[in-house]
């Protein structure tokens, strides 16, 4: 799904991104609810940012994934990071430096594979082509749930790409911060 948007793109980069899980849900600019799993899912996108909430059947306990800008905390991803009780859950990021060709065909293909998807949601921002957030959810059924952030940061050159696993569905007692 692609989603039009009228905010304008926002000059920042990688090095900014914070990564946290139970952050209160942000004002989306565009938004995706898919089922996978016995869970619902939604894909956020957030400024240059994202949030996944997967939230189980029955309502209570929900995982929220946040990747942005966040006031008042240092920037900086983990390459890796694994909360075995949240879910089995684990987080893997990617900065990749990239030419302006190399980021050009990047996201060409992120609007042929991720747009064109049930599971995907791409905002491109307006001001520049290359200015993408894109998430896809992987799993359509079965374990582990899956799913995937890449954000493009033309002034930058870089690609920050997300991969996020969850082996279990998140309950009312796993789901604290």
């Amino acid at each position: 799904m692609r989603a039009s948007i009228s905010a304008p793109f926002v000059d920042t980069g990688a090095d900014d991104l914070v990564w946290t899980l139970g952050h209160p849900l942000t004002d989306a600019l565009a938004a995706r609810s898919l089922t996978a799993t016995g869970v619902r899912v939604e894909l956020r996108v957030l400024g240059a940012s994202h949030q996944v909430v997967v939230t189980p059947e029955s309502g209570v306990g929900a995982l929220v994934e946040t990747v942005a800008c966040l006031p008042g905390l240092p920037g900086g991803l983990p390459g890796r990071a694994e909360r075995p009780e949240q879910g089995g859950y684990r987080f893997d990021s990617l900065v990749e430096s990239l030419t302006r060709d190399e980021l050009s065909r990047r996201v060409e293909r992120l609007h042929r594979e991720v747009a064109d998807s049930q599971g995907g949601l791409l905002v491109a921002f307006p001001g520049d082509p290359l200015a993408v957030t894109a998430l896809h959810l992987a799993s359509s059924g079965g374990d582990p749930l899956r799913w995937r952030t890449w954000h493009a940061y033309p002034q930058t050159g870089e690609l920050v790409t997300t991969t996020s696993t969850m082996t279990t569905p998140p309950s009312p007692e796993r789901s604290a911060p």
